[in-house]
């Protein structure tokens, strides 16, 4: 085998691979965005009932073909609290079963004479769907599958082109030979074969097609393909633990627990391997007549024999180690307490995007969902920065108060990043392949984010006003103070009715929202007559009646940015349901 064989057979591989790689994108993102916001709303309702869990995690990754993005999403659904770590670990079990689908597609339509032969129908088909029902985002997105998995069937096509012409090269396959010469070493060093290539690809399914090819064209024997296998679905977990690097610990927790699922997983294979495979081998021979450790040149071998098993075995693997630790649940979350530890770290003052960091997914759907999660944070950020405000006025130490204002300075600057950055994250988002339906959600939550940006700004001219009250030795009696505590309490009452919408689109409570609104109007109209009233009456003087009539009047104006968000959070429900 010259260097330009070599070569040759590299850039074959890779371009197949890269046709591949495109079509099981292709075909995700269309069953992303099929299944929508119902994938989403099945997720967040799991409970702690495993076996809802399991069936769940099964059900949206067969629909969605791709674990990575139910194991991402359950990350983001821990970190937010939304999700128990209990029923994420059950979610990730069914993870693994439903990436299964992928291994049987591939083994039932793939390989073969049979690949080329279904895509061109198939491909017709998909674009016959984009020009007839163009005006449907839901025909497009099925148009867009079934191109994905046209696409995907010719880059299996292609795979097994270089494969087919090794046989010319002897020393690859007697490299391949010597590697497996070890017993049950080999197995193990296929195990980490598996996973460092499926880490670096970032793609098992593609591990998994390669694999399927070398098995159908007899370059590696049953065994070796299973170790292959086992690697994948350890490598394979990259992913999560990757999107986990910028969340909070219950969401490491969770990336870890598929991890450790998968590895123990692994182990428990190896200690029963002779005998499953005997028994996967006894099943492929009746279905094929051929074992798959019958030797690729003997009289009668049936090259699906051994691609049928490797499937056989990828689904009795997830099936079979999720049945076992289904009932190990708590000592796997145990283990994951103990590989992360839970630091009493008091962060709250610090920029730090949580869900749109560093973790992009592959649809505008589940973006969308990491923007929503990301401007719940936001709330609770002006919602703290809100509840320093009684402390500038109770604070009688110069240092006292000059601490809370820095605070209070610093969340202003943090609201603005966290402004900036989702602005900057949702018009990304907006200029990709977009739905209608989703441009309006993104227009809402953009809504959202400047009113949210705008309470902050506010928060910190009540706080300035107080600053300069304080620093021009402007006193307010208890009528005036009692009259700013109250108003304060029912902008309070405002900002927690709006984070209660933020959290639950699908209960907002737009009714109490404007009636909070109406009474801080209704409010501020009765301190504005009383004010007007008072210096008439030279109750108080210009001094003390500018900043008082600046705090009430500050007020109303933040009530007026909370009814905002709720109106918006209103519309991008609408847009959601649509």
């Amino acid at each position: 085998m010259t260097t330009w064989d070599i070569i040759c057979i590299i850039l074959n591989m890779a371009g197949a691979l890269a046709v591949f790689l495109f079509a099981m994108k292709l075909m995700s993102e269309g069953l992303q965005k099929i299944a929508g916001s119902k994938m989403r709303a099945v997720l967040k309702k799991i409970t702690g009932n495993p076996l809802s869990g399991i069936l769940t995690g099964t059900a949206v990754t067969a629909a969605i073909q791709s674990s990575s993005a139910t194991t991402v999403m359950v990350v983001s659904f821990v970190n937010a609290g939304l999700l128990s770590l209990s029923g994420a670990v059950a979610v990730i079990m069914g993870a693994n079963i439903g990436t299964t689908v992928t291994a049987w597609i591939i083994t039932l339509f793939g390989l073969g004479d049979s690949a080329g032969g279904f895509s061109l129908p198939m491909l017709l088909a998909a674009v016959s769907l984009f020009f007839i029902f163009s005006g449907r985002d839901r025909m497009k997105s099925i148009g867009q599958t079934v191109i994905g998995l046209a696409l995907l069937l010719v880059g299996m096509e292609l795979l097994q082109r270089p494969m087919a012409n090794l046989d010319q090269y002897p020393g690859f396959l007697n490299a391949l030979g010597t590697l497996s010469d070890f017993g049950f070493w080999s197995i193990l060093l296929f195990v980490a074969i598996g996973a460092l290539l499926t880490c670096l690809v970032q793609a098992s399914a593609a591990m998994m097609a390669i694999t399927l090819v070398m098995c159908y064209n007899g370059w590696i024997g049953f065994d070796v393909a299973v170790a292959l296998v086992m690697g994948q679905n350890i490598g394979t977990t990259i992913t999560a633990n990757l999107a986990a690097i910028v969340a909070n610990s219950a969401g490491k927790k969770a990336a870890r627990a598929h991890l450790v699922f998968n590895v123990v997983g692994v182990v428990i294979t190896l200690i029963v391997f002779s005998p499953l495979m005997s028994f996967i081998a006894n099943i492929t021979a009746n279905l094929t007549g051929c074992s798959p450790y019958t030797d690729a040149s003997a009289p009668g071998y049936n090259h699906e024999s051994v691609p049928l098993a490797i499937s056989l075995f990828h689904t009795i693997f997830n099936v079979g180690n999720t049945i076992i630790l289904a009932f190990f649940i708590p000592q796997i979350i145990k283990i994951v307490n103990w590989m992360v530890k839970t630091k009493a770290e008091d962060t709250e003052d610090e920029f730090r995007l949580t869900y749109i960091s560093g973790n992009w997914l592959s649809t505008a759907e589940l973006n969308l969902q990491s923007a929503k999660s990301e401007i719940e944070e936001f709330s609770k950020r002006v919602l703290r920065m809100y509840t320093f405000l009684p402390g500038l006025r109770t604070a009688k130490e110069d240092e006292e108060f000059g601490n809370i204002m820095t605070r209070i300075t610093k969340y202003e600057d943090i609201t603005d990043r966290m402004e900036m950055e989702i602005s900057k994250f949702l018009t990304k988002v907006g200029s990709g392949d977009v739905s209608e339906h989703s441009s309006k959600r993104i227009s809402s939550m953009l809504r959202i984010i400047d009113n949210l940006e705008s309470i902050g700004d506010t928060i910190y001219q009540i706080a300035m006003t107080r600053k300069n009250k304080r620093e021009d030795a402007v006193h307010f009696d208890d009528t005036l103070n009692a009259n700013l505590a109250q108003m304060r309490d029912l902008v309070q009452k405002a900002l927690d009715i709006m984070d209660s919408n933020l959290h639950d689109y699908d209960h907002i409570d737009l009714d109490a929202a404007y009636k909070a609104e109406h009474d801080i109007n209704q409010f501020r109209d009765r301190l504005r007559a009383q004010h007007l009233n008072a210096l008439k009456l030279g109750v108080y003087d210009y001094a003390i009646g500018n900043a008082y009539s600046s705090l009430y009047a500050l007020y109303e104006k933040l009530g007026d940015y909370v009814i905002n968000v709720s109106e918006a959070i209103d519309d991008s429900r609408k847009h959601q349901d649509d």
